[in-house]
Formats: structure tokens, sequence, C-alpha cells
């Protein structure tokens, strides 16, 4: 399907999985910030408001 990055962000348990191709999925608890990595270089979501 061509997917470089995708991000699953559940606001209730303050938890992001984090997909990437070819690897099992990331979870990260109460992450401060998400960066785009190389495939959205500069991008950063920062969770401040979210969490």
């Amino acid at each position: 399907n061509g997917l470089q990055l995708g991000w699953l962000i559940n606001p209730h348990d303050q938890q992001v999985e984090i997909y990437r191709p070819d690897q099992p999925p990331e979870v990260l608890q109460s992450p401060t910030t998400l960066s785009g990595e190389d495939v959205l270089p500069g991008f950063v979501l920062n969770f401040q408001n979210i969490f």
C-alpha cells in the first residue's frame, strides 16, 4: 500500500502506536512530542494540548 509512517493516537489512554513498513508497531506511553522522522522532515507534533 506504500505506507511509510502511520500513527494511531489514543488520547484517552495517552498512547501512540507508530507503524512503519516491515516492523512491528512501536507503542509510546504519554509521549511529549512525535516527529515526522524522514517521511515528514521537520514535522513535530506536540502533545501538550492533546493529552
